[in-house]
């Protein structure tokens, strides 16, 4: 019982205040082209075509979320090359925009920031794979401190600001999770993603296809936390494209059993919840 290699983390859903103030800090600073666009919501992808990468929806009463409940830690934003890297950092860095750090992970480069709903955001580019280290099966990760020059040292005088690069895509998403064996039930046994890394204090990660993960929980700050109220800013569902509908079939029946069904699979898609009720679209 293994996930498809070329299983990938699609898009994700933020329910935000207010959606103009989100569209210029994704669209406006970072760099993301708006798809379709009503009052109230936008879809937004790197290229400007479907399927979006981004889906942001307004609630104007939503209010932030309460410290110690579950929810998105931060959505992972993979940039093709550490040069796209630096090109975003710069554009964000002469806006002003305040970074909460940045970090060497052994297997990618990565920087940190809030967006103005305060839902975290990774900028980051993987390292070559055969660069990867391993440690007893599993790939080693690290937070170490980030020499900022091996990223800017990448842009030259000539390279001038266009939008964020098309091929930039959700790496992995990351969330607050109650309990470290729950999400490993979800993850693993019932998606059947691989555990990546459990070695990392307060955490665990996910993935298909040897990546070093498609999903990573940690209870740093939402040990035996509850799920963030429904008026909550934050993430409404993310999407994972699983492109084999037998294998569909299986995460269903497992995830029946386990009372995590939301909508069947129709062909095409379905909605689960994982035990801290974050929402997955599944799809095709």
């Amino acid at each position: 019982m293994k996930i498809p290699d070329n299983t990938k983390i699609q898009s994700a859903e933020l329910k935000v205040k207010d959606l103009n103030r989100s569209l210029n800090f994704y669209s406006d600073l970072m760099g993301f082209k708006i798809i379709n666009q009503t009052d109230s919501s936008a879809e937004l992808s790197a290229d400007g075509k479907l399927p979006y990468i981004l889906k942001l929806t307004e609630d104007k009463t939503a209010v932030y979320r309460h410290k110690g409940t579950t929810g998105l830690f931060h959505i992972a934003i993979r940039l093709p090359n550490r040069k796209e890297l630096a090109r975003v950092f710069l554009r964000l860095f002469k806006e002003r925009i305040k970074f909460q750090g940045f970090s060497d992970h052994i297997v990618s480069d990565a920087l940190y920031l809030l967006d103005p709903d305060e839902n975290g955001v990774e900028l980051y580019a993987d390292r070559p794979k055969d660069e990867w280290q391993y440690e007893m099966g599993q790939v080693k990760m690290d937070t170490l401190p980030l020499n900022l020059n091996v990223i800017t040292d990448e842009l030259d005088d000539r390279d001038v600001w266009n939008g964020i690069h098309p091929d930039t895509e959700i790496g992995h998403i990351h969330l607050n999770v109650s309990d470290l064996n729950k999400a490993q039930k979800f993850y693993s046994l019932i998606l059947g993603m691989n555990v990546t890394n459990s070695v990392y204090n307060g955490a665990m990660f996910f993935s298909a296809g040897g990546y070093h993960h498609h999903v990573g929980t940690n209870v740093w700050t939402s040990r035996n936390g509850s799920p963030a109220p429904d008026n909550t800013m934050g993430l409404l569902n993310y999407t994972i494209k699983v492109p084999d509908a037998d294998y569909i079939d299986e995460i269903q029946t497992r995830a029946s059993d386990a009372g995590l069904v939301l909508n069947e699979f129709d062909g095409e898609k379905m909605l689960i919840r994982d035990m801290d009720n974050n929402k997955i679209n599944i799809i095709l």
